[in-house]
């Protein structure tokens, strides 16, 4: 088991730290440049290439083996990351993103996106269901007679619809909240090279130590659904803290000087949540792959690709607009809201499909 999932633990990590640093680290930049709320998070525009995977998951799918699209996308994302490392540096007090760099960040989403398709592929072919997490699996023998309704081919698969709706809404909350919450600080007094350090490589390490628990958990024979609740209710009420700083900061005594509780206390609230994000996001994709697995295995990537299609527009949707909230409701107003929307997946549990149970 071992030597199957190390190598695909160091793939993923290949395909996921540019997007995580590029997430932690561009709006903070872009802030401190003098953008408002509403135009960092427009800057979301960027990682539309992820939303066009169910386009070329066919592709992947068909064409060529899953290892050589690998090698592909793999050398395409070290040329762009060259390319961008050999940009000059930004002037002084220059806000807005420049042309060049946003083509260049559309590629390696491009490049990230066709890897994380081809990543997927080949996971699902490689592991066993009992190393994806708990689940039951069913394969037709045969291919479906009739494939050129593919969308209802899809959807037909048991506990797709369920899936669905609760990818596209588990993040909402907590992609609006860390959304903004970096930014917040900044306002309040950090340094941008301080909190883009924590907001980039100290989210991203965050980020992966959880992701490495809830692979822990699960490869225990935990069962997915009871663990997958008690993490939600577990970001519920990190989120929760992270709600109450936020108007503590709103106070007239409060203060983000080295040395202060409040600043330890916000910063281990930013780690805190991006650490229960890893395990939350981890609990998630196990759960997709093992109901994209109840679908015929000619239909297993384009089903994966469409459930993992929807959990980014979820995130890429609450992320691009949370600024706009922001701007318009007002940062306690909006807060709440994203404490409510994090509530919803808890209770959207209680009605999974027996299939997935």
């Amino acid at each position: 088991m071992r030597g199957k999932l190390l190598p695909l633990a160091g793939l993923y990590l290949v395909q996921g730290l540019p997007y995580g640093l590029q997430s932690g680290l561009l709006p903070v930049l872009l802030r401190a440049g003098g953008l408002s709320l509403t135009r960092v998070g427009l800057t979301k525009v960027l990682y539309a290439p992820w939303l066009f995977k169910l386009v070329w998951a066919p592709l992947v799918g068909t064409r060529g083996s899953p290892r050589a699209w690998l090698t592909l996308s793999t050398a395409a994302l070290g040329l762009v990351c060259g390319l961008l490392a050999a940009l000059p540096p930004a002037e002084g007090g220059q806000a807005e993103l420049p042309v060049t760099v946003a083509g260049l960040l559309l590629l390696l989403n491009l490049g990230a996106a066709v890897q994380d398709v081809a990543l997927d592929t080949l996971a699902m072919q490689l592991l066993e269901p009992a190393e994806l997490g708990p689940g039951n699996t069913v394969q037709p023998s045969e291919l479906p007679p009739h494939t050129l309704h593919l969308l209802q081919d899809l959807l037909a698969v048991p506990g797709t619809l369920w899936t669905a709706g609760f990818v596209l809404t588990y993040k909402l909350g907590e992609q609006g909240a860390s959304s903004l919450f970096p930014l917040l600080l900044l306002d309040r007094g950090l340094s941008a090279p301080e909190l883009g350090l924590w907001n980039s490589v100290g989210a991203v390490a965050c980020s992966i130590a959880g992701s490495s628990l809830g692979g822990a958990l699960m490869s225990g024979r935990r069962k997915l659904l009871p663990l997958l609740r008690s993490v939600l209710q577990f970001r519920l009420g990190g989120l929760a803290c992270q709600t109450t700083l936020l108007f503590c900061l709103d106070t007239p005594w409060a203060r983000l000087d080295p040395g202060t509780v409040l600043r330890g206390a916000v910063l281990l609230s930013l780690c805190l949540q991006h650490f229960l994000g890893g395990l939350v996001t981890t609990a998630t994709f196990t759960l997709m792959m093992c109901c994209s697995q109840l679908a015929h295995s000619a239909l297993q990537a384009t089903h994966y690709s469409l459930l993992a299609t929807l959990e980014l527009l979820g995130k890429l949707l609450m992320g691009t607009l949370a600024g706009a909230l922001a701007d318009s409701l007002g940062l306690h107003l909006c807060f709440s809201l994203f404490l409510a929307l994090s509530a919803i997946p808890i209770l959207h549990l209680s009605l999974a499909p027996r299939a997935l149970a």
